[in-house]
């Protein structure tokens, strides 16, 4: 599986699974420009570590929940493409940056609910929009769902609630952009222990629940999510179009 002569854009990319995937991405031969929050020293090591394993890369700042920065940023990216690459556009965008909020449903905020709103699926959205111009034809866009859209814990219902709203917006890309020959596909994981989920998985007994619930007997790593990505932005992938692939072990089932 090769992905030689890409270039992925990578939200989210500084930790977690955008790290891993972005890694991924380049041991199978793509460049990467990967976005951070506030995280820059972190970026900066990721983008060393594709360095060395000989591809290109860059590190942006970009808060996803942000839609008024939006238009600087695609700015910067027009400026590196033609400055790293000699390139108008770029082949594939991984929306993969997120926040977490879990609260019970009585309890949720407003506040919460429009963070999550802003991150998940209104960012999501418009950033997809605006970048169409620099998407390359035949390229591909992937969204992070999570299998909360599936099962149902208690406490996430907000946050699952824009992932679905996610799944639903992949398919409508997919249709809408069939045309320029670019592929949607969402990727959902089930409980990966990463530092986004540290916080639920120091409940005394959680992780040993949820690795009793999963087919195959553990939790998620990041390690099990950044092969699926660069898969999907392989040329094997390419009759892969407006799905959804649970990547969980087999949660809940």
């Amino acid at each position: 599986m090769k992905i030689n002569n890409k270039i992925v854009i990578i939200t989210g990319g500084s930790r977690g699974l955008g790290k891993n995937s972005a890694l991924s991405l380049a041991q199978n031969g793509a460049d990467v420009i990967l976005t951070y929050r506030s995280r820059k020293e972190e970026a900066d090591k990721v983008v060393a570590e594709i360095s060395q394993l000989g591809q290109k890369a860059t590190a942006l700042p970009l808060d996803t929940g942000k839609t008024e920065t939006f238009d600087e940023f695609l700015a910067q990216i027009k400026e590196i493409l033609q400055t790293n690459w000699q390139r108008e556009n770029f082949d594939f965008l991984i929306n993969n940056a997120g926040i977490d909020s879990a609260a019970m449903f009585p309890q949720t905020t407003e506040e919460a609910f429009d963070n999550l709103f802003n991150v998940h699926f209104k960012g999501v959205y418009f950033l997809t929009q605006k970048a169409l111009p620099f998407l390359a034809d035949g390229g591909g866009i992937i969204n992070f769902s999570t299998g909360l859209a599936r099962f149902s814990t208690p406490g996430y219902s907000a946050y699952a609630s824009m992932k679905g709203a996610i799944e639903v917006f992949t398919r409508y890309l997919a249709k809408e952009l069939g045309s320029r020959r670019i592929r949607a596909n969402v990727i959902a994981p089930g409980a990966i222990e990463t530092d986004f989920t540290k916080e639920a998985f120091e409940h005394a007994g959680i992780k040993e629940f949820i690795a009793s619930q999963t087919a195959l007997g553990r939790v998620g790593l990041p390690d099990d999510i950044g092969g699926i990505v660069a898969f999907l932005c392989s040329e094997e992938a390419r009759w892969i179009n407006a799905q959804r692939i649970e990547v969980s072990g087999g949660m809940f089932l």
